[in-house]
């Protein structure tokens, strides 16, 4: 699902709420995480999962054209845990 399609879904679950406004609450939601996430801190959403960030260390690491060792510096990447309902929910389809 892409944010467009979520922005379309949200506004068709609720006709008082203009597609503009559903558009206005998902960026308002995703904005929110991301902040959260950019100081260091961790997001919960009950029942569905949680937002965090990662570090990952500096390596060595090779140039898949050449061979060549190259270095990979330090970055930070954000990592989803989703939660026991989540997957039980997706595992008991089928």
């Amino acid at each position: 699902m892409t944010r467009s399609e979520l922005v379309k879904r949200i506004s068709a679950h609720h006709p008082h709420l203009h597609l503009g406004h559903a558009e206005k609450v998902v960026d308002a939601v995703l904005d929110a995480i991301t902040e959260i996430l950019e100081r260091g801190g961790r997001a919960e959403l009950r029942n569905f999962g949680s937002f965090s960030v990662r570090n990952r260390q500096s390596r060595a690491g090779r140039d898949p054209r050449t061979g060549d060792a190259i270095f990979v510096a330090e970055s930070w990447a954000p990592f989803f845990r989703a939660s026991k309902e989540l997957r039980t929910r997706l595992n008991r389809r089928g």
